[in-house]
């Protein structure tokens, strides 16, 4: 039973850890994206330069996968060469990351032009410098998927209070452990004391009371004899 308890109380404590680790920090990110999103609404959210994205598409299999979440960082467009794999806006005003597979000058102007690993042909339309987003750094496999739903707001409500609830049950669990801790140690206190009296008492017996003790009990040694 001993075994059980302790087993219990470990995966619980890692269970708070694991939401405290993962969790909380995407809820974190995913209201921040959000709150950029509302202010700036022309502006695709960063964070510290960073760029997520939810891959909605096959285009770009088999390195990148549908429901993945892909991390773009912000880069100087001029700087881009060839086999980069970015993220920019095409003609429908949509993120698209494909690939540079050539970049040509057109009336002094510079212009990408892309194509999915995974597509037959290339992009229809060349990319402008200024409709690059970032570069592709890496990818979180099905992040994507679980970010797409937790950018709901009833999802953030829901897994709010269920953060909030997880704490509120562990600061239970660790107070009651405190608790018993604490009375456990003041028994364990009082029978040292009481223990410490009573030698205390036996220490402080004189000789005297020792000497007439012994007398009595003598006395009644012989008493019990005649009889």
């Amino acid at each position: 039973m001993k075994s059980k308890k302790k087993w219990y109380q470990s995966v619980g404590n890692w269970l708070i850890i694991l939401v405290c680790i993962i969790l909380l920090p995407i809820l974190i990110v995913n209201l921040w994206i959000l709150f950029q999103a509302k202010t700036d609404a022309d502006k695709i959210p960063s964070v510290f330069g960073y760029k997520p994205f939810i891959v909605l598409s096959g285009s770009m299999e088999t390195e990148i996968f549908k429901g993945d979440l892909i991390i773009t960082k912000e880069v100087d467009p001029e700087s881009l060469k060839e086999d980069d794999v970015i993220a920019f806006r095409d003609a429908e005003d949509t993120v698209t990351t494909h690939r540079i597979i050539d970049i040509v000058e057109e009336d002094g102007e510079t212009y990408f032009i892309t194509k999915g690993d995974n597509n037959n042909t290339q992009d229809r339309n060349m990319v402008e410098l200024d409709d690059v987003e970032g570069i592709y750094v890496f990818r979180i496999p099905g992040m994507g998927s679980m970010m797409n739903s937790l950018a709901k707001p009833t999802t953030i409500i829901i897994l709010f209070l269920g953060i909030t609830i997880i704490f509120i049950i562990g600061f239970a669990i660790s107070n009651k452990k405190q608790r018993d801790l604490e009375h456990k140690e003041f028994l364990e206190y009082k029978r040292k004391k009481e223990q410490e009296e009573r030698e205390q008492q036996e220490k402080e017996t004189t000789p005297k009371e020792k000497s007439s003790k012994k007398k009595e009990d003598s006395k009644n040694k012989s008493k019990s004899k005649k009889a």
